[in-house]
């Protein structure tokens, strides 16, 4: 295993290229370029739906022998829902999943200048429910999909694994089965948005739920919290800084009490003066191996597919 958490330390140094202070071990970067460039195939730009005159996109990243179901990763990227941040911006951020040897889906959505809240968590969710009904296409275990993201996108996330059909979101992708997640990681992801939507210092939560009549009770109904309470949720890990700025740091707190309350499988690493992502090398190796250990213990990942991923 010290090899794939060598990889994985790699990985994360790529995806987040301003926590760097160390020269990259050569012969891992070179090892794993490898891999991507002979064993990936990346399916680009599959329109998963229409919504507000807008077709929905995402790349699908897949090993190219594949031959039966492998566990696959959504990400949703962050930014604040505007426009500017594209699913692209984020590829680095799925390949410590593609080194494990999983499948990944990177998805784009409607920003708030598009559609404003819940339209998001609208098409978070219909991607969910495509990477299902397109599964022996694309190679999916439909028991092992795990959604993440980072900042908004794990906010995404949030709602994708823990909100009930019953709470409407679902009115673009409607289907007879319900959701199936099996885990969700958050990077620092909003989980209460009441308190933020008359603070015009949080610009990512009066942008993206607007000026709606009724905003209050649409920042209640798309807040993870609301939905965290219930029982049988999937098992969900949060990294957060303690000293995150824009996304208040008791926000994961408060989510991680609520799901364990309420019977949850739930981790919560903290990242000590920690502020919005761009974490130490150090910092993002913990993560993961964090991320790593929750997947594999609730049945999601085996220690044998990073084994066989970083002996590719």
């Amino acid at each position: 295993m010290a090899r794939a958490f060598t990889l994985i330390a790699l990985l994360a140094a790529l995806a987040f290229p301003s926590a760097v202070h160390a020269q990259r071990p050569a012969g891992d970067a070179s090892t794993f370029s490898t891999l991507l460039a002979t064993d990936y195939r990346v399916t680009s730009n599959i329109t998963y739906g229409t919504a507000s005159g807008m077709d929905l996109k995402l790349d699908v990243y897949r090993p190219a022998r594949a031959t039966g179901p492998l566990p696959t990763v959504l990400f949703f990227h962050g930014g604040g829902y505007r426009l500017a941040s594209k699913k692209e911006n984020s590829v680095l951020s799925i390949l410590p999943y593609a080194q494990r040897g999983w499948k990944a889906i990177n998805v784009e959505y409607r920003p708030s200048n598009v559609a404003l809240a819940p339209a998001a968590i609208e098409d978070a969710r219909c991607a969910v429910r495509w990477a299902m009904q397109n599964a022996k296409e694309y190679n999916v275990d439909v028991n092992k999909i795990v959604v993440t993201g980072q900042s908004a996108g794990s906010h995404l996330a949030l709602m994708a694994g823990l909100a009930p059909g019953s709470a409407g979101f679902d009115r673009n992708c409607p289907d007879a089965e319900p959701l199936k997640v099996a885990a969700v990681v958050n990077w620092y992801g909003i989980t209460d948005f009441t308190p933020l939507v008359d603070d015009p210092s949080r610009t990512y939560a009066v942008t993206w739920i607007g000026n709606q009549q009724n905003y209050k009770q649409v920042a209640m109904q798309v807040s993870p919290m609301t939905h965290a309470s219930r029982a049988g949720l999937p098992p969900v890990i949060t990294i957060h800084g303690d000293a995150d700025p824009t996304v208040p740091y008791d926000q994961a707190v408060k989510l991680t009490d609520a799901l364990r309350k309420a019977g949850g499988q739930v981790e919560f690493v903290t990242i000590p003066g920690g502020r919005h992502g761009n974490f130490e090398r150090d910092q993002m190796l913990r993560a993961f191996s964090a991320i790593d250990a929750f997947l594999t213990k609730n049945g999601v990942a085996t220690a044998a597919s990073a084994q066989t991923a970083s002996a590719r």
